[in-house]
């Protein structure tokens, strides 16, 4: 089976061939140099020394034996003895350096001594019995023997020198040779190895990846298997059923969306007509209730008068109710085109529309720096008048203090509206936006619960984000917004 398992382990496989090749060559190639060179520095080189040392102490016997031979003096035999000694020294060298039994060194060394012990035999007798022609003439032939037995030995010991020493430089020449092969299959290795994973995988992996991105493009484009290892084709082939599967739910997910979206037309659409609707048969019930109170005032007892008094109130927050959410179900239905706003003259119009509440309770609002976004003007202040409202209704016991700050953060800008008011319980945090959520009874504090909701509705439309802030050190009540930053802004 064609499988990206099986290139990788026949790669592994090829890799640990050539490696080890490479390592086998050059342990044999260094193994032979070092061979040589210790054969030729360490043995035999010495043992051609030693040899010579043999041979000048059997020249030296036979002078002494000679000088001898013709004066009769005994001192003539030192140079004799002193041979002898110089030749056991030489020849126990020698065998400690290799020329030992079943050697050709050893067997040229013995022929050697064979040879030597034949003529010392006579020499001994030369020496007690001077003056024998016969004796010395036996001796000069065995001497020449002996000549022609080291004349062998080193002739042998000369040639496998020069063996060694051939077989060194060639293997000093042989491990470069085997080094450069290595390289060179290496490099072969390489490059088939390098052009088998482009056209095996590398090819089959830009192929998927290229189908890949036009699906993305076009989710309707077919991933075709392809070729290459069969775990690509098995990953072709998921991907393929992922998109399919992709192609199944963003149909539905299409689907729902238009089914959502018909909903929320319908529900605001609903909204908008019911609660314009209800407008003129509320306004009539507020104003014959307003009627009855008038013109039966002091004519009814206590208990009538405040059912009137009832009724009338509930009629209109019923209208203040319906105003609200006639114009919550308003936002984003009928939105104008965004223009350049400067926020600066959003808090004055939000200031002006509260300048009563603002001097009833001495409010002090501080704003600066605030930047031009795009948007609708009459929409962000109405944001801005919600934030600012809460706060002068919400404050405590002091003066409410407002600042309205803004900073830009990457591509948007975040606006902050804080006070010294009474505060929000971060658990709160999220079910203050929810339309008609309230967290204090309607006599406490007056509203609808819509406002934050409103305001919460029209940031998002502007493709912002407000939330309360819950992280402030301090005890001041923070609510943030954020609006995206006009493009060739340079605030």
């Amino acid at each position: 089976m064609n499988t990206l398992r099986r290139w990788v382990v026949l790669l592994i496989v090829l890799e640990a061939v050539v490696l080890a090749a490479a390592v086998v060559g050059g342990v044999v190639g260094l193994t032979q140099l070092g061979e040589a060179r210790s054969r030729v520095v360490d043995q035999i080189d010495p043992e051609l020394i030693e040899q010579r040392e043999l041979e000048t102490s059997l020249l030296e016997q036979e002078t002494g034996l000679r000088g001898f031979l013709l004066t009769g003096r005994p001192d003539f035999l030192t140079p004799y003895r002193e041979g002898r000694v110089q030749q056991d020294r030489a020849v126990a060298e020698m065998r400690r350096l290799g020329a030992t039994d079943r050697t050709p060194a050893g067997t040229d060394l013995a022929v050697v001594l064979a040879k030597v012990a034949e003529w010392r035999a006579t020499a001994e007798r030369m020496i007690t019995t001077p003056g024998d022609p016969a004796a010395v003439e036996t001796g000069k032939a065995q001497f020449d023997e002996v000549r022609a037995a080291l004349n062998t030995q080193r002739t042998n010991l000369t040639a496998a020198r020069a063996a060694d020493r051939q077989t060194l430089q060639r293997s000093a020449v042989l491990l470069p040779v085997v080094f450069a092969v290595i390289v060179l299959l290496l490099v072969i290795l390489f490059v088939v190895l390098a052009f088998g994973f482009h056209r095996r995988v590398a090819r089959p992996v830009f192929s998927l990846a290229e189908q890949i991105r036009a699906a993305t493009d076009d989710i309707d484009h077919v991933i075709p298997p392809g070729d290459g290892p069969s775990e690509l084709k098995e990953l072709a082939s998921d991907v393929e059923a992922l998109r399919q599967r992709l192609v199944t739910e963003v149909a539905s997910l299409a689907t729902r969306t238009r089914e959502l979206q018909q909903s929320n037309s319908d529900l605001e659409q609903f909204a908008y007509v019911a609660s314009h609707d209800l407008q003129e048969p509320l306004r009539k019930v507020t104003s014959f209730c307003q009627l009855i109170q008038r013109r039966y005032q002091g004519q009814l007892d206590e208990r009538g008068e405040q059912y009137i008094e009832f009724a009338v109130d509930g009629a209109r927050r019923m209208q203040v109710l319906i105003n609200d959410l006639l114009a919550f179900s308003g936002v984003g239905r009928h939105t104008a085109e965004p223009t350049d706003v400067d926020m600066a003259d959003v808090v004055r119009a939000a200031l002006d529309n509260l300048e009563q509440p603002i001097e009833e309770t001495g409010t002090e609002v501080a704003f600066a720096g605030l930047p031009v976004v795009r948007g609708e003007a009459s929409l962000l202040t109405t944001v801005v008048q919600n934030l600012v409202g809460n706060a002068i209704k919400f404050r405590g016991h002091q003066p409410p203090r407002i600042a309205v700050e803004a900073a830009r953060q990457g591509d948007e800008w975040v606006f902050s509206v804080s006070d010294n008011g009474i505060g929000i319980e971060a658990e709160y945090a999220d079910r203050i936006f929810v339309i008609f959520q309230r967290l204090h009874p309607r006599t406490a504090y007056p509203g609808t619960g819509i406002g934050l909701a409103m305001a919460r509705r029209i940031i998002e439309d502007h493709d912002g984000r407000i939330w309360l802030d819950t992280s402030a050190a301090d005890e001041r009540t923070t609510f943030r917004f954020t609006l995206p930053v006009r493009e060739n802004n340079d605030a």
